[in-house]
């Protein structure tokens, strides 16, 4: 237990996830970031049963974590938060009006983000976040394997490290740009020496790739309007009922928060994700055709089913 302590001690009071030092307040899972134990209390109930018992969790961490920092005047961070994670915090916006915060995940360009409470101009002073960018490369070039993000997250998960202390890991010209806690980076760079079967070199970095999963690419569509719904269907050439079903399971997302208006129209610079297919910026009409439809322009990040 004091290897864990090492690598935790710096942020456990003020640092908190969905299960990074979360479980373990409530008696079951993991502690400091590393993978102990199964959250028994939920094991055995149902899907749906588990996912609303952990979205209540949530909820209640972040009320908690908001409220101790308007009461006791310092900053708080939750773990790095997923998409869906994001989704429970965003339906808390206006009961926790009373507490501001910040979102960041390490980059512009980051899905998993943490959320800070507190500002600047309340408490006097600023506090970053904490957050660490490690560069994983191949020790030879040569004869390095073509890696995956699949490839990079499993070999640090391999590690027995919690989920919600890492957040985005980016993959540019086979090279891993790791986002985690601060907390956990040296453990990371101490250890993490083989990606599949590619020896690697493991440093922080401050130079990050303003890129989206290392790929963009520009495709032209042509939709009856710049319904959601449609873009979506041509984005990724599903029919109307498979886009449909994609709002009602409520896997679309919009800047992060879940859309269930599949008529809204999208705006220029918007950025849309579909658990299971992959994400896209949509930016904007070009012109109108002949025929009065709409020709318009997404940039598609990474291959469909990326995320």
């Amino acid at each position: 237990m004091g290897f864990v302590n090492h690598y935790f001690s710096a942020v456990k009071d003020k640092v908190s996830g969905p299960f990074f030092g979360f479980w373990g307040n409530l008696g079951h899972g993991c502690f400091g970031g590393f993978r102990t134990c199964s959250a028994a209390g939920v094991e055995n109930k149902g899907k749906t049963g588990r996912k609303m018992e952990t979205n209540e969790l949530l909820k209640k961490r972040f009320r908690e974590l908001a409220r101790k920092s308007y009461e006791n005047n310092h900053y708080t961070f939750t773990g790095f938060l997923g998409m869906a994670d994001m989704a429970c915090f965003y339906e808390l916006e206006r009961e926790l009006a009373f507490a501001s915060y910040k979102v960041w995940g390490g980059s512009e360009v980051c899905e998993r983000v943490m959320v800070r409470f507190g500002n600047e101009e309340e408490l006097g002073f600023e506090e970053g976040f904490p957050i660490a960018c490690i560069m994983v490369r191949p020790l030879a070039a040569r004869f390095a394997d073509t890696l995956t993000h699949r490839d990079f997250l499993g070999a640090v998960i391999s590690l027995g490290i919690e989920r919600s202390t890492l957040g985005d890991i980016l993959v540019v010209d086979n090279k891993g740009y790791i986002f985690c806690l601060e907390s956990m980076a040296d453990f990371i760079i101490e250890n993490l020496t083989r990606v599949r079967h590619t020896s690697v070199l493991c440093r922080r970095t401050k130079e990050i790739p303003e890129t989206e999963c290392g790929d963009r690419q520009e495709i032209r569509i042509q939709v009856s309007s710049e319904r959601i719904d449609g873009v979506l269907a041509k984005a990724f050439g599903l029919s109307r009922s498979e886009v449909s079903s994609l709002f009602g399971q409520k896997k679309v997302f919009v800047d992060g928060r879940i859309c269930e208006n599949s008529s809204r129209a999208l705006k220029g610079g918007e950025k849309v994700s579909a658990r299971g297919f992959g994400k896209f910026e949509y930016v904007g009409q070009q012109n109108i055709s002949k025929k009065g439809k709409i020709n318009a322009v997404i940039m598609m990040y990474g291959k469909k089913g990326g995320i």
